[in-house]
């Protein structure tokens, strides 16, 4: 399950080391440490880590295949955990060192920034080929955090987006090697700790009014 640690006056909040993929109880625990992360005091930033193949390959859909009659209120959480880390009064950094995909690739993109690993690793919204169509509170996020032909691209195609073709596309702001995805997070990270606070949320809100009034719609 996602666990939170302290590197001074970064939080790190790790997602696991599976596919960290989006069901009931994984969602209610990041959640839950986010609000941690929020309520703290003092300078603080936040980097999301996780350890494995992937960082997370988005809704957990063998859980939502068993429980369909589920589903809405499920996505309202779903949409709830965007709208927090859009919004989240703290710097927020996506250590990306495996797969970004779907519902994932959102989370990540709801972050300040990303790094993301260069040499293997995909960033994908593969919703096309799947054939489950974005949520507009899902789509007004994408559309807000990428530029307009990348998210065109990156919702209508489908494609998978290796390190160094995101940071091309504005995807990541930086793509590095393995070993220095946590680190380079951590740097991005920690100069920035002294801007958490009720402005910095005030500032997010404003800035992304319409992408969370329709995750929180629902």
């Amino acid at each position: 399950m996602p666990h939170l640690d302290r590197d001074g006056e970064v939080f790190v909040l790790d997602l696991g080391d599976d596919e960290n993929r989006f069901n009931p109880p994984w969602v209610e625990q990041v959640t839950a440490l986010l609000d941690e992360v929020a309520a703290a005091d003092g300078p603080r930033a936040l980097v999301t880590r996780a350890t494995g193949k992937f960082w997370s390959n988005g809704l957990d859909l063998a859980w939502l295949g068993e429980h369909a009659e589920e589903a809405g209120p499920f996505v309202e959480r779903v949409h709830a955990l965007f709208a927090r880390v859009l919004s989240l009064p703290v710097p927020a950094v996506a250590a990306c060192q495996g797969h970004v995909f779907a519902a994932g690739a959102m989370l990540a993109l709801a972050h300040d920034a990303r790094v993301m690993r260069a040499d293997r690793g995909y960033f994908c919204l593969p919703e096309v080929d799947i054939q489950i169509p974005f949520t507009p509170g899902m789509g007004a996020l994408i559309q807000a955090r990428l530029a307009p032909q990348t998210a065109h691209e990156a919702m209508t195609t489908g494609r998978r987006y290796g390190g160094q073709e995101a940071l091309a596309a504005g995807v990541v702001d930086d793509a590095v090697v393995e070993e220095r995805v946590l680190e380079a997070a951590l740097e991005r990270a920690r100069p920035l700790a002294g801007k958490a606070g009720a402005t910095l949320g005030a500032i997010k809100e404003q800035m992304y009014a319409g992408p969370l009034a329709l995750l929180r719609a629902g």
